[in-house]
């Protein structure tokens, strides 16, 4: 066995150990090395077609395994088209380390080509940013890994120079690797004691469930939190699932939908107990600011990180194992035979199953229904940004974590596509769906081609209407005139059978029906471009 080994080969080997398969990107000379490192690792890289796309493919796969994604992305260029990812995992918590290729110290000295400051570029929206040196490569990698996956998980960048990534460095004898970090539980006192009479004399309990529970993986504790003392649960997005959407204690999704919020904020303002359960207000519209009286109404919230925020407040709060905490909140209280007697969550959840259409004979409603109604019950979809998100969000039946995918903090478009490959490579055995805009989709067309190479079955499903149609809701909302919100109609179903994919255009149920279960088994991905009105999610969302 070799004394020596690269640089890169040492950062390589210590993702390996963090359960990372996968890395994403598109090379350059300078990542040369690291590539190479990474594939003798274990670690597959797959080539993207922009290096965006590539870091929501790396969160697909994170979602898929709770190992951290990895991006790699070469000098200049490279790097500029990274930086939307990395802030899309600051505000969405995904744990993604983007490798950077760099020109060395010396050589920029008297060399400017391609070259500008990469961490001063990141800084402002990873958690760390870091320059790769040889001397220190065995504890900067395990720290990075470590920041990205600390509460809450987030982007850490590393700047990688050329030579040292070829640099020869003794083999560790002793890998650093720092223990894991116990999330804390509460102590015994006042606190906790107080929590516990709340919750035991509570009517009116709910309980809103956000994403910091499925980073920390605490999803069967908070479930079982919710079913053993009777309590309604509302979901972020991408907390959906946590508590299955068939049952009576769900009330599905809330982030952007004022229809919903039309029958959630009422029961959380009559509520004579909220249990915020890892919820991170990020995936919010301004809407759910202050929507409970802190002062007059109990909280209990239990989170990852302090509140700095302040998009809302709470009695008492608990930062840590948001799973552990509510058990620990549980311990030894008797749940009441009787929740909210006047039956307000059952007239509300009644209330939003017929909210957005869902019965309607063809529309974007329909749509999301039909493929709810064809695939396997732990399917997973991804949604990109625009109005078909919104309702999607809202209609779409989720029974199980981590099974509803999409770009919730920072709501950037072109990911729905990207995160459906990056899923289904980690997945294989999963039903995967990307549910997208036709807008979204032009801005990354490309990808089709990734998805194509992988040879995948991924489903892509794309809302038709040649518009902008969130934009143009709130243009027309505004009185103003049309601009800058219409386009012509892509043949996406004669795209996707030019580049070797199936694509079928879809004008009602029984054709999206057809094409969604003939597409789980295809050898490869299926491309249903579904034709609605530009105006159909009006008074919808």
């Amino acid at each position: 066995m070799a004394d020596t080994v690269r640089v890169a080969d040492v950062l390589a080997r210590r993702l390996h150990d963090a359960g990372c398969r996968w890395a994403f990107g598109i090379p350059g000379g300078e990542v040369l090395t690291f590539v190479d490192a990474l594939e003798r690792a274990g670690i597959r890289f797959v080539l993207a077609k922009h290096e965006n796309a590539a870091g929501f493919m790396a969160e697909g796969v994170y979602h898929m395994t709770g190992a951290p994604g990895i991006l790699v992305a070469t000098v200049g260029p490279g790097v500029a088209n990274a930086l939307n990812v990395a802030a899309n995992a600051e505000q969405d918590r995904v744990p993604l380390i983007v490798v950077s290729g760099c020109v060395d110290e010396d050589e920029a000295v008297t060399y400017n080509h391609q070259v500008f400051d990469h961490q001063a570029v990141f800084r402002p929206v990873v958690k760390a940013s870091f320059r790769v040196n040889a001397g220190a490569i065995d504890a900067l990698a395990d720290k990075a890994v470590a920041i990205a996956l600390d509460p809450r998980p987030g982007p850490v960048h590393l700047d990688l120079p050329i030579s040292v990534a070829a640099a020869e460095v003794p083999v560790p004898a002793l890998p650093v690797r720092r223990s894991p970090g116990l999330a804390g539980v509460p102590a015994p006192g006042t606190a906790l004691d107080t929590a516990r009479d709340w919750l035991a004399g509570a009517e009116r309990p709910v309980m809103v469930v956000g994403l910091d529970v499925l980073s920390q993986g605490g999803e069967a504790q908070v479930r079982a939190f919710a079913e053993r003392f009777g309590i309604p649960t509302v979901a972020t997005y991408k907390a959906k699932g946590v508590v299955p959407d068939d049952s009576p204690l769900s009330l599905g999704g809330a982030g952007l939908s004022p229809v919903a919020d039309r029958q959630i904020l009422p029961l959380l303002k009559a509520a004579d107990l909220i249990v915020l359960a890892g919820y991170d207000p990020i995936e919010m519209r301004v809407g759910w600011r202050n929507v409970w009286d802190a002062g007059n109404q109990r909280v209990i919230e239990v989170a990852a990180a302090p509140n700095t925020h302040y998009m809302h407040h709470a009695s008492i709060s608990f930062v840590g194992d948001v799973g552990a905490t509510l058990t620990v909140i549980g311990n030894g209280v008797e749940p009441r035979p009787v929740r909210w007697p006047g039956g307000e969550p059952a007239l509300a959840r009644e209330a939003l199953a017929g909210a957005y259409g869902q019965n309607e004979a063809w529309g974007p409603a329909a749509i999301v229904t039909t493929v709810r109604q064809a695939v396997p019950r732990d399917a997973v979809i991804t949604v990109d940004s625009g109005a078909h998100r919104i309702l999607a969000s809202q209609v779409w039946e989720s029974f199980v974590p981590h099974a509803v995918l999409q770009s919730t903090g920072l709501c950037t478009m072109g990911c729905a596509l990207p995160l459906a490959t990056g899923a289904k490579i980690a997945a294989p055995d999963r039903a995967v769906v990307a549910f997208t805009g036709d807008a979204g989709l032009e801005m990354i067309l490309g990808e089709l081609v990734t998805l194509r190479d992988t040879r995948l079955p991924v489903i892509v499903v794309v809302f038709v209407d040649a518009s902008l149609a969130l934009i143009e809701m709130k243009q027309r909302g505004m009185a103003y005139g049309n601009a800058g919100v219409d386009f012509a109609e892509t043949d996406f179903a004669g795209i996707a059978e030019k580049i070797g994919g199936r694509g079928v255009v879809c004008e009602d149920r029984a054709t999206l029906e057809a094409a969604i279960r003939e597409g789980l088994t295809a050898d490869t991905f299926t491309l249903c471009a579904c034709r609605i009105d530009r105006k159909a999610y009006d008074g919808r969302i």
